[in-house]
């Protein structure tokens, strides 16, 4: 039985062949992984947060990014699209490009059955690296559940869950608190 050999380019081949790709891809320590389309619910979620956050986050000097936007870890890290970045104070960039933001204070990701554990796993331990980065919201797609991780001022993280359209997310690094009614307006979930 033989598998496929890994081909591993470097961050600077990564960012040539994504900058004219027409699909994205993610790319962590010298392997692509393309994306796959989004869900209905998913692209609601995402919508769904993003205009809750769009009128307040510039009253805190912050900006609200939606998924095109990609986030560089590091150099030699991870390169990746969250679904809603933040962004506090004005963006850093990678480089003269303007194309990867390496100052996010706050990513949504909206996770699914297949993404969860990358999502709250690689990608978590990955965005803790980043100095600007200090709270990390995972919002499932298929139920009204949010798992909340916040920095403290120990440099621990604090993780809360939070279940059902009728409590509140309370964004700690925006002081503001959200409804989860608010984040899944419109959504329907398999029964």
């Amino acid at each position: 039985m033989s598998s496929q050999p890994v081909t591993y380019i470097t961050p600077e081949q990564y960012l040539e062949k994504e900058r004219k790709a027409g699909a994205r891809s993610e790319y962590y320590r010298g392997e692509v992984f393309p994306m796959e389309a989004a869900k209905f619910n998913h692209e609601l979620v995402v919508a769904n947060i993003i205009g809750a956050l769009i009128r307040e986050a510039p009253k805190r000097n912050c900006l609200t990014l939606g998924s095109n936007l990609r986030v560089a870890v590091s150099p030699t890290g991870l390169y990746t699209y969250p679904d809603v970045t933040v962004v506090c104070g004005g963006p850093q960039f990678s480089d003269d490009s303007r194309e990867e933001v390496i100052n996010p204070k706050l990513i949504f990701e909206v996770s699914s059955s297949s993404t969860k554990d990358y999502d709250s796993g690689t990608k978590f331990t990955q965005y803790r690296t980043l100095s600007s980065f200090a709270e990390y919201i995972m919002v499932a797609q298929d139920a009204p559940a949010i798992v909340q991780c916040v920095l403290q001022s120990n440099h621990s993280w604090l993780l809360t869950e939070i279940q059902g359209l009728d409590q509140v997310l309370r964004l700690e690094s925006l002081d503001l608190e959200v409804p989860l009614s608010m984040i899944y307006e419109n959504v329907k979930f398999d029964t």
